[in-house]
């Protein structure tokens, strides 16, 4: 096997010093996907400078191994260092506090980075950037629906039955409570864009059947619930900002890609209108309306290309993480 198969710190601290000392210095950062490479590119890229520049590649480079737990790995076997770190997603790691082996190597290895909140679809979906996406899907700047509400009242509605979550989690005791039990709980119905809004008293009201069961299978629970509620609190999450650290993909596609499109079906629609009503005669209609969709993009695609979420507390503290990396602070954060 070539010897670059066994890259490490080490490694590409010496390949570096063969390029001679003026040089920009090379540092390798392990992603889990094909996916991930993107968001991280921009992460590093603030950090990137006349001195030294980021290669962001999958852990290996001759099988298809891909992953959070193959990123980690690598670095654990190669060797970690300042020209060598992980780029990795939270998932529950960040919040169960160290309470699994992966998610103590996550939090206390100098050299791993973290997204903070559960994944970074969570990112693609930041509230205060969803009106954004929407005008670049349908070149419609009308302020039509409220998103930051409403994933704020989505956020307050399960914060109460995640506490729970992360509780039993935290004590490997998901079996009778899973991140999908908590998932389809947590689902909203879609409906028209004057339903979303008060969808969000059937996500109260499962809440509460949900928390009333786990109370009555664990009844001694309220000291450790108020704890565990008090801990994340600290760490960053709040009852308005709960859906950042929910699991990822079912944010995406059962939360916020639905609620999207149907503010964005809305908006599409009263631009047609507009533009049925301005039309001077058909063959001007039907060539407005034919550039009209060609201009327009799907929402899946826009959430994937927001970015947003540059100014979100959790994305700034990924980049004082890589900033402590770079200083030589090798004391997570």
């Amino acid at each position: 096997m070539p010897l670059t198969d066994y890259i490490s710190s080490d490694y590409v601290n010496a390949a570096n010093k063969l390029k001679g000392k003026n040089a920009r210095r090379r540092i390798v950062a392990y992603v889990e996907s094909y996916d991930d490479i993107l968001f991280w590119r921009m992460v590093l890229s603030h950090f990137e400078d006349e001195t030294r520049y980021f290669e962001v590649m999958l852990p290996s480079r001759t099988t298809l191994s891909k992953g959070k737990r193959q990123a980690l790995l690598s670095i654990m076997q190669q060797g970690a260092g300042n020209s060598m770190i992980a780029c990795v997603d939270a998932d529950y790691d960040y919040l169960i506090q160290g309470m699994s082996y992966q998610s103590e190597f996550m939090l206390n290895n100098p050299y791993v980075v973290h997204t903070y909140v559960y994944a970074i679809e969570n990112y693609q979906c930041y509230a205060q950037s969803l009106h954004n996406v929407c005008v670049m899907s349908t070149l419609n700047d009308h302020s039509l629906f409220d998103f930051e509400t409403f994933l704020a009242e989505y956020s307050k509605a399960i914060f109460p039955l995640f506490v729970w979550s992360i509780m039993l989690y935290r004590k490997r005791e998901y079996s009778r409570f899973s991140i999908t039990d908590f998932n389809r709980t947590v689902e909203i119905r879609h409906s028209r864009i004057q339903e979303l809004m008060g969808n969000m008293e059937r996500v109260r009201h499962k809440v509460r059947i949900r928390i009333n069961e786990l109370r009555k299978i664990y009844p001694d629970r309220k000291e450790e619930y108020l704890k565990t509620k008090e801990d994340i609190l600290r760490l960053g999450v709040t009852p308005e900002t709960t859906y950042l650290y929910i699991h990822g993909h079912h944010l995406f596609d059962c939360v916020v890609a639905p609620t999207v499109q149907t503010v964005c079906d809305e908006l599409r629609r009263e631009r047609e209108r507009e533009i049925r009503h301005n039309a001077q005669h058909v063959v001007q209609l039907q060539n407005e309306l034919a550039a009209y969709n060609k201009l327009q993009s799907d929402i899946p695609s826009m959430l994937k290309k927001n970015m947003g979420y540059t100014t979100s507390a959790p994305y700034k503290r990924i980049l004082n993480d890589v900033e402590r990396i770079l200083n030589g602070n090798n004391e997570p954060a």
